[in-house]
């Protein structure tokens, strides 16, 4: 298989200035962020377990609280960590600085700000009150405005570029801008009640809601948590690595087989639904599909470091990614499966979809941040490592610890819940009420609890390592290093 490197066009683009004063306000917000979400997710989990943390108030309530954990770990955990590493990586693969000085400011202050909004909004109640619980329009209104100013920085970016090549991370994370630009107009579209109220009205209504809805949401993972996601590890893992991307021309074919499948796959959430069969079908064609473009990235990824295994043993960072890696060739092989009508039909609206969600969310989504964020910090602040290789250690073991707990839990809660609500007796009743489902599930609630504190204890651990680098870090402008070739 062929493999291909970025190397400078000339040693006068070798020296160019980049702009990573914003790329560390992302890293500092990524960072705390995701131990508020994290933090929110350990409370409902143990809501689950012991009700009485409802508090008998609206505002902590798990319906009020669920969206605001989703909501943190996606867009404000993983939202800060694409726009910072998107950023990092665009300005060395394209050998130009971020336009403007202004403009990269507006979006980190203007991002966090609609974070906030949103978080108010889903505490308060004020939401749309659909699948999302997406915030209202005035939120969803500014949202346009920071992300066409994230396009119009990171595509400004690719036009001043001095290298005649696109490095196939930046294919990646285009199209999430992209899509996902296309997927918050239509998925929000609204008529308010008046200017004046944040209260508004869906213009969908019924199946054709339900489907805009999936569509979205599908894509939402297909485009935010897939495609951005792999834009990091098409360039860090490499990095960290030291080795070439093992085929790049693999790579080209898993973008765009990728990016066309991804948006045909969402009614595989409407199965059994009165969403017209056809299209539940077409559905489930294509997210059989997708295994093709998902496993190909995966063998990218696994091949890249093929010779080098040896540095599993010893460079936890490059371990984060390759175990990101794996996870994500587990949940890209079981998601289309459980896309699949009769294999839908035992797992929807069970626990194991919650199993299949964090296994990738925290085990491909997470690892290949953490990696991303050990790689850029000690480059960030001008130091030669972070400050602590054992509390590296510390976190992949605690973490690994976590999500293994958290998976298998709700993986054997799931398939529980799916049998027992298809028993039925000999004259043809339900054999089991959905109340003694939830008295069956307690005990994996419990474990899943334990699951959840585990990993965030690893992310503590981070967060320490983070601030003690941070700290001892020497002046940026005398350790600033002149950017190197392959950067």
């Amino acid at each position: 298989m062929s493999s291909t490197t970025i190397t400078a066009t000339s040693p006068a683009t070798r020296h160019v200035q980049y702009d990573d004063d914003v790329v560390r306000l992302f890293v500092i917000a990524t960072m705390f962020w995701g131990v508020v979400g994290m933090l929110v997710g350990v409370y409902i989990a143990s809501q689950l377990v012991f009700p009485g943390l409802n508090l008998g108030l609206e505002w902590t309530s798990f319906g009020r609280l669920r969206p605001l954990h989703t909501s943190g770990v996606i867009f404000a955990f993983g939202g800060n960590a694409l726009i910072g590493t998107s950023l990092y990586v665009v300005q060395r693969t394209c050998r130009a600085r971020i336009p403007g000085t202004f403009a990269p400011e507006f979006l980190f202050w203007g991002y966090q700000l609609f974070i906030v909004m949103a978080a108010l909004g889903y505490v308060m109640g004020v939401t749309q009150g659909r699948e999302y619980a997406e915030p209202e329009w005035m939120t969803d209104l500014w949202l346009a405005i920071i992300w066409l100013t994230y396009g119009g920085i990171f595509i400004g970016t690719l036009l001043r570029r001095t290298e005649p090549h696109i490095y196939v991370a930046n294919w990646f994370y285009l199209s999430m801008i992209a899509t996902i630009t296309v997927l918050h107009v239509v998925n929000n579209l609204a008529v308010p009640v008046a200017w004046n109220s944040a209260r508004s009205y869906s213009l969908f209504a019924g199946v054709q809601d339900a489907m805009t809805q999936w569509w979205y949401g599908h894509n939402a993972v297909g485009f935010f948590l897939t495609a951005g996601f792999l834009g990091i590890m098409y360039y860090f893992l490499p990095k960290q690595a030291d080795a070439p991307i093992w085929s790049y021309r693999l790579s080209i074919i898993s973008f765009w087989s990728l990016v066309f499948m991804y948006m045909w796959a969402g009614p595989h959430h409407l199965h059994f639904t009165s969403l017209p069969d056809w299209v539940q079908t077409l559905g489930m064609a294509f997210t059989i599909m997708l295994w093709m473009p998902s496993w190909a990235s995966t063998l990218n990824g696994f091949m890249t470091v093929s010779g080098r295994w040896d540095l599993l043993r010893t460079d936890p960072i490059l371990r984060f990614m390759i175990t990101a890696v794996l996870f994500y060739g587990v949940a890209t092989f079981e998601g289309p499966l459980m896309g699949i009508r009769t294999v839908n039909g035992l797992s929807h609206y069970t626990d194991w979809t919650i199993s299949h969600v964090h296994s990738g969310a925290l085990g491909w989504n997470g690892f290949i941040t953490f990696g991303a964020i050990y790689f850029m910090v000690p480059r960030l602040w001008g130091r030669g490592r972070m400050h602590s290789a054992a509390a590296i250690e510390w976190h992949y073991w605690l973490s690994l610890a976590g999500i293994m707990l958290y998976v298998t839990a709700m993986w054997g809660s799931g398939v529980l819940q799916g049998l027992m609500w298809r028993a039925y007796t000999e004259l043809g009743f339900l054999r089991y009420s959905f109340v003694e489902s939830v008295v069956a599930s307690r005990p994996y609630y419990v474990i899943r609890m334990l699951g959840g504190l585990l990993y965030l204890s690893g992310f503590l651990v981070m967060v320490w390592n983070v601030v003690r680098t941070v700290q001892e870090a020497a002046p940026f402008a005398a350790a600033q290093p002149a950017p190197a070739p392959a950067e």
